[in-house]
Formats: structure tokens, C-alpha cells, sequence
């Protein structure tokens, strides 16, 4: 375990470059895991692909490995819309029309909504992802996903474009995440036109980043809602916590427990291999490596995570014994 603790800053640059540099030498190699191969544009990504990127709330950024290579943004996009939805409604109002708590099953389980009384999920799911986005402001489908596209892009620092082939690869493959918006009408819980949703959803996970804009865009929910590079406030201190909660719960579907047990942190992945990693009041760490475990989650993503959430003592729930005659009350 690192000297350093859950409180206060980061390591000094030197170091957190070091340790970022030795984690991607560390795990490079590792092999474990398949690419997304049920979107077909996504199984034409290649395995060895390695990215590693710790943006710091001052807003300097520590690098390596294909830390620049453009992927989308899939289920990553899910904890920065709720949090645009939570700026525009308020959270209390996002929780009561969402839900927040971990459903413990896959990422598209239908079972999830049935099993309830109020069709309710969270909205790091797809069914919770989906109504989320049926909640965006304006008058149209266009005009949402405006409001949505915009956002994103503060959070990131630049302007954020679709992967058109992406796109069209999981439209083309879209009657899963329909079915599910169809089924959430039944119990009032969609927002907006189901097949519009739908598609407003499809775009924002089609939205093309590289690690660097996911480290930018976790930071800023690391630095109370001010995006650390632009300066500029993305949404309110309040909102983070709340978004940051959902996170922990549900980031990573059936496995958040195994996560928050190794790393101590909010988390949240993608299926195209990106896994976001937020340190509140230090940082964000975010990787891209398109192998993944059995529930969509990045392998050297994760094993990245717990590496420096372990050495550069990131981990909210560690401590140190205070020493005699230097604790307060």
C-alpha cells in the first residue's frame, strides 16, 4: 500500500508518470479476454489496442500507450448524461423517475425492469440508460440530442463527433435496446418516443473519444463539475456525488462489488473497451484495451485500475491509524 491515502492530492508528476508508464508496461501483454464481436464494427477492432490516461484535477494529463487512438464511447456515456439530465431536472426528480439502485444482473436484462412493481432500474443500465435519455430538454428528437451531444462534449473539453459506421452497425442491430424502451411505455417509465430514444441512445454510445477526452471528462466529475483543462463548469458540486454514488453501485453491472472491493473508486465501462475511473478531489484515470470479461467489462482496464488505485493510494476507503498525541477529538 502507498503512503499516500484517499485524502489529498495526487502523487507528485514524476511519480504518477512513472507509475502510469509502468502500468501499461505491466499489462500490455496480457492477453485474456475477446473483443465486442456482436457489433460488427467493433469486432474489427484490434486486441492489442493499450491505452492508459490519468488526468489530474489541475488538468495535466499523464499518458501512455495508445492513449490518442479513437474508439466510441458506448456504455461510458451513461454516468455523464444521467449527470446532464440531473443539472436539467434535479436529482431528487432524476432518482424518483429512474431509480438508482444495482440491479445485479447483465447490462440488457429485460428481468430487471419485470421484476419490480415500477419498472424502475438505474441509469447505468441500458434499460435506466435508455429512459435517462428520454429526459433530455427540447422539443424534438434533434433538438435532445443536441442538448446531449453538447454536453458530452463540454464534459471531454472539445467538440465530440458520431462514428458513422458505429452507428449504423448498432442501429442495424437495435431490436434488443427497442424491446427494452417499448417495455418501459408499458410501466410509464420512457420519457419521450421509445424508437426516438432509442436512437438518440445508439448515437451517444456511437460518439467518438480517445482515452485522453474519457481521463478529461472523469475529471471533471473528480473536480466538482469544472472541467480541469476549459475551466469551464459542466454541472453543479452537488450533482457529482449523487452521480458518482450510481457509479459505485452499478459501473460495472454484476461486478461492481468485485470492483469497488479491488479499487475502492467509481467506475464505469464500455463494450468498446474504455473503463473510466474517478478519484473525487484528485483525478481521472481512464483506459482503453477492447478486450473484455464475460460481463463487457475492459480485462488490462481493470487490472490497470486496481494497479493505480493500489500505488498511488486512490482507494476512498483506505486509512492510516492515527498516531498517538497527533489526532483531534
Amino acid at each position: 500500500m502507498s503512503d499516500c491515502i484517499s485524502t489529498g492530492r495526487l502523487a507528485a508528476p514524476a511519480e504518477v508518470a512513472r507509475l502510469v508508464a509502468a502500468a501499461q508496461a505491466r499489462f500490455k501483454s496480457n492477453e485474456e479476454g475477446r473483443v465486442a464481436d456482436y457489433i460488427p464494427a467493433l469486432a474489427q477492432v484490434p486486441g492489442q489496442l493499450f491505452g492508459i490516461c490519468l488526468a489530474g484535477v489541475s488538468g495535466t494529463c499523464f499518458t501512455a500507450g495508445d492513449a490518442d487512438h479513437g474508439f466510441t464511447l458506448q456504455s461510458i456515456s451513461k454516468p455523464f448524461v444521467f449527470a446532464l439530465i440531473c443539472q436539467a431536472i434535479g436529482d431528487e426528480e432524476a432518482r424518483q423517475r429512474l431509480g438508482v439502485n444495482s440491479t445485479g444482473l447483465p447490462f440488457n436484462s429485460v428481468i430487471a425492469v419485470e421484476r419490480g412493481d415500477d419498472g424502475m432500474t438505474n441509469p447505468m443500465v441500458n434499460a435506466g440508460a435508455i429512459a435517462t435519455t428520454s429526459l433530455a430538454p427540447g422539443a424534438s428528437a434533434e433538438a435532445q440530442w443536441r442538448f446531449i451531444q453538447d454536453g458530452l462534449s463540454r464534459f471531454a473539453g472539445r467538440a465530440l463527433l458520431i462514428d458513422e459506421a458505429v452507428y449504423q452497425s448498432e442501429a442495424a442491430a437495435n431490436q434488443r435496446n427497442t424491446g427494452i424502451a417499448k417495455l418501459l411505455q408499458s410501466y410509464d417509465r420512457i420519457y419521450s418516443d421509445p424508437v426516438e430514444a432509442t436512437d438518440i441512445y445508439t448515437r451517444q454510445c456511437s460518439l467518438r473519444v480517445t482515452t485522453r477526452d474519457l481521463a478529461v471528462m472523469a475529471a471533471t466529475l473528480a473536480n466538482g463539475g469544472v472541467n480541469p483543462v476549459t475551466g469551464e463548469p459542466v454541472i453543479a458540486p452537488d450533482h457529482c456525488r449523487r452521480i458518482l454514488a450510481v457509479m459505485v453501485t452499478a459501473g460495472l453491472y454484476e461486478h461492481s462489488g468485485d470492483w469497488l472491493y479491488d479499487t475502492g473508486l467509481p467506475g464505469k465501462s464500455g463494450v468498446s473497451g474504455g473503463l473510466i475511473t474517478v478519484a473525487p478531489g484528485k483525478g481521472g484515470l481512464a483506459t482503453f484495451a477492447p478486450l473484455l470479461d464475460a460481463s463487457g467489462n475492459s480485462v488490462k482496464g481493470q487490472l490497470t485500475a486496481r494497479f493505480l488505485s493500489e500505488q498511488l493510494g486512490l482507494n476512498l476507503f483506505a486509512s492510516r491509524p492515527c498516531q498517538a498525541g497527533q489526532c483531534g477529538p
